[in-house]
């Protein structure tokens, strides 16, 4: 067995702890319990499934790569789910189907040889369609009322944390460096981590998981040599045992510390924005780039198109638009 000896338990057991410091604080805490101990089991579960599976014959790189998607969507959508309003007792089912669904697209993707970039792709495809799928069965079975149902389809924790990070790389881009100080034990391939190679290590750690296309989007707003750093810290396959997890969980939270929340969007506003990609593209199109994403998603675009607004939070419509304007502009 290509695995053997490899210690799964412990390396799942890491990213549940890594994740662990970026559950938003102000959750209570048998929520943060709960999406800890979701990471780790699906994590851990995951993990030993492959590892005891002599047909598929993964390498450790391989069991890795798929542990560490089964962390990283069992932390966004137990995050979303906790800010949907879902009641708890019906976390597990939309949790476990989403879990199934990872790692039986990534089992089959990983064995066919696929691009990495493209089973990224067609995770978060599946992802969304089977969180989906269980939200709208908890509604047929009258668990949950509408309104509940189109706050939990609304929520993307993934989406956000992109929108924060690429914000807070414009930030510093605008602002300056600053100089650069000594970290106390950051260390990749034995050498010492100044504070700015560990922020940029500590953002690959988030970036890993994630599609090329948003990963070139970050990439664009910083400098060369820093583009080119944070490249090979997200090709490296154990960049998390190489950092120093005190300081890379600092610098997780001045991020968020550091940014506002985005301000509310006048209608007006929204409208003329949509306007201006509608002619660029044409209303047809610019709806049929939004037809595999959630219904409220597509309902706003729709109403935008005709000069209607379909209430949305200002978060969700500033990403609606951000994604839109990066496709199309």
């Amino acid at each position: 067995m290509a695995t053997k000896g490899f210690d799964y338990k412990s390396f799942a057991l890491d990213l549940a702890s890594q994740a662990k410091e970026l559950i938003p604080k102000e959750f209570q805490d048998f929520q943060k319990k709960y999406i800890f101990d979701t990471i780790q089991n699906f994590s851990i579960m995951s993990a030993e499934a492959i590892c005891q599976d002599e047909q598929v014959n993964f390498n450790e790189d391989q069991v890795m790569f798929l542990t560490q998607i089964i962390a990283e969507w069992s932390f966004h959508k137990a995050i979303d789910l906790v800010r949907s309003g879902i009641l708890p007792d019906y976390w597990d089912t939309v949790m476990k189907k989403i879990a199934f669904t990872i790692f039986e697209v990534a089992k089959q993707t990983i064995s066919q040889g696929v691009d990495q970039d493209e089973i990224l792709k067609l995770v978060e495809h599946h992802v969304k369609k089977s969180y989906q799928a269980a939200i709208e069965e908890l509604e047929k079975r009258n668990l949950i009322n509408d309104d509940i149902k189109n706050n939990a389809l609304a929520q993307s924790n993934i989406d956000k944390m992109m929108a924060e990070i690429q914000a807070e790389q414009e930030r510093q881009q605008q602002g300056g460096q600053g100089q650069a100080s000594i970290s106390d034990n950051s260390q990749v391939a034995g050498t010492t981590l100044t504070e700015k190679s560990l922020k940029l290590a500590t953002v690959a750690l988030l970036l890993k998981g994630v599609q090329e296309e948003r990963v070139n989007a970050i990439l664009g707003k910083i400098s060369e040599n820093d583009a080119e750093e944070l490249r090979e810290y997200i090709e490296m396959p154990d960049l998390n045992r190489k950092i120093d997890y005190r300081g890379s969980m600092k610098y997780l939270q001045e991020i968020k510390l550091n940014l506002p929340e985005p301000k509310q969007i006048s209608p007006k506003r929204i409208l003329t924005k949509i306007n201006v990609l509608a002619e660029k593209i044409g209303k047809d199109r610019l709806v049929k780039m939004v037809r595999d994403e959630r219904s409220n998603v597509k309902d706003f675009v729709r109403n935008a198109v005709k000069g209607e607004i379909f209430e949305l939070s200002p978060r969700v419509t500033y990403l609606i638009i951000q994604h839109l304007e990066e496709k199309i502009l």
